[in-house]
């Protein structure tokens, strides 16, 4: 029980820790004036942009018309239906590839050909191709999701013990069965480290995907105020957009722990 409670005081206090040291050092960075404040800001300063674009105050409601939930609301809400997209069509890609040899053969070098690419390289194309709503930026991140979660499934596929898929055959299961009562269940710890990859790449093209009229978004909040230097707004959108992304990554280990019990038992 003591080296439980250890475990858990430790768990809770490095990290605690390490952020505290991190606002310490910016504060020392701030006051030295090795800087200019419009590059780093004081804390405080930064503070005091996030309480601005929260409230609204004498007229002035949040940032351009919208508060800060509300710029974040848009931007999971882009997140979570591209991410859907792209993994579902990259499990299932994956799971294809993974049984049928000639598919990934053929597909393989394609997903590596996209996962290679930075998100920029395609964006303005696919505005090109269908404009400057909400399809181009969907369509962006199920892009970046999808190579992550078809990679990491068609590996995990092509690992799955050949001992059980043979015992599996020897004792008259269908190749759907195979599949469906052995090899899924195998894939799966995998295949959600794959969602997880996911998840974090459409995270990290949200800024792109929200070039253009991306208001309301974190993004487009983001690239707006670059536009004037407005330093204390875009580190509040960083921060918005990574503290939602650690949020979100803890929710999908939770469920991994419910989903996948044996991971790392077998």
């Amino acid at each position: 029980m003591g080296s439980r409670l250890r475990a858990t005081a430790s768990s809770l206090v490095l990290p605690l820790l390490s952020v505290l040291v991190f606002f310490i050092v910016w504060q020392l960075v701030a006051v030295s004036g090795i800087w200019n404040q419009t590059f780093v800001p004081f804390p405080s300063t930064v503070w005091s942009a996030f309480i601005d674009i929260s409230t609204s105050d004498n007229g002035v409601r949040g940032y351009a018309g919208y508060l800060l939930w509300e710029h974040l609301y848009m931007t999971l809400r882009r997140v979570l239906v591209g991410v859907v997209i792209g993994v579902a069509i990259g499990v299932l890609l994956g799971l294809l590839m993974g049984t049928i040899g000639w598919l990934r053969r053929v597909l393989e070098p394609w997903l590596t050909f996209l996962r290679s690419l930075p998100p920029l390289a395609y964006f303005f194309l696919l505005v090109i191709w269908l404009g400057i709503d909400e399809a181009p930026k969907i369509t962006l991140l199920a892009l970046a999701a999808l190579p992550p979660a078809a990679v990491a499934t068609t590996a995990a596929v092509a690992a799955a013990p050949v001992a059980l898929t043979e015992a599996a055959r020897a004792l008259g299961a269908s190749r759907t069965q195979v599949i469906r009562d052995v090899v899924v269940p195998a894939a799966l710890p995998e295949t959600f480290t794959g969602i997880r990859l996911a998840v974090g790449m459409a995270y990290s093209s949200v800024v792109a995907a929200e070039l253009f009229n991306g208001i309301p978004g974190i993004g487009g909040m983001v690239k707006d105020a670059s536009n004037y230097n407005n330093t204390p707004v875009v580190l509040v959108g960083i921060f918005a957009i990574g503290i939602s992304g650690l949020v979100i990554d803890g929710v999908l280990r939770t469920i991994e722990r419910r989903v996948v019990p044996w991971r790392g038992k077998a």
